[in-house]
């Protein structure tokens, strides 16, 4: 698919979500969805038109009750066009996912499904606080450790959980990402996490590297 049939699908995507016109996204999926692997549908469509509707609702152009329906529909596309899991399992340490001091799970619903669909094995704790997560990082092993915020206060308790799990002398890897490492490129950082990523693909790449795995 070339840059201009691309563009087409984006606008036409964002027009439906904007619309809350869930039968038109559903429809625009059906006819170029198969024009991609579903991880780069994913990263290419969705979560590209999210960003240029929360861009919009920055400006001032939609409501957040449109922002709040885009992403519930996004859900459900996501939910649809991933696959269940890989059909190799990756050797990895206990790795888990969650959702910190928040309530917004699009980001992690995609990651979640991307690593599924790639073979590894993850734990979804959906959304904790800060004291809950530490807790059952430690219980069950947990190596690395990926967190997706929305809002910059939950971004901000990384650190008390980087904190805690180094109190414990519990070695575990950090994984982070969210809108508020995306507005500050040093955040991450400050937050005592071992690395960022801006999209499910990145995410994968990161466990890779940091593991010394060939891609």
């Amino acid at each position: 698919m070339n840059m201009e049939n691309i563009h087409q699908v984006l606008s036409s995507f964002e027009r439906a979500l904007v619309a809350v016109d869930r039968v038109a996204a559903e429809k625009i999926l059906a006819e170029y969805g198969p024009g991609f692997d579903p991880v780069n549908f994913v990263d290419t469509v969705i979560v590209q038109t999210l960003d240029n509707i929360g861009n919009a609702w920055a400006k001032g152009d939609v409501s957040l009750s449109q922002v709040y329906m885009s992403g519930k529909i996004c859900e459900s596309l996501v939910n649809s066009i991933m696959p269940s899991g890989g059909m190799k399992r990756i050797e990895h340490p206990p790795m888990a996912i969650a959702v910190l001091e928040d309530m917004h799970m699009l980001g992690k619903r995609i990651v979640y499904s991307v690593l599924k669909s790639k073979g590894y094995d993850i734990i979804d704790y959906s959304s904790m606080k800060t004291g809950e997560l530490v807790g059952r990082v430690i219980r069950d092993g947990i190596r690395i450790l990926l967190l997706s915020v929305l809002m910059l206060p939950s971004a901000l308790h990384i650190k008390e959980v980087r904190k805690r799990l180094d109190n414990a002398g519990h070695e575990v890897k950090i994984i982070v990402g969210g809108a508020p490492f995306n507005f500050d490129a040093e955040l991450w950082r400050e937050t005592g996490a071992d690395a960022m990523g801006r999209s499910a693909s990145q995410a994968v790449e990161i466990i890779n590297r940091l593991y010394e795995r060939p891609q």
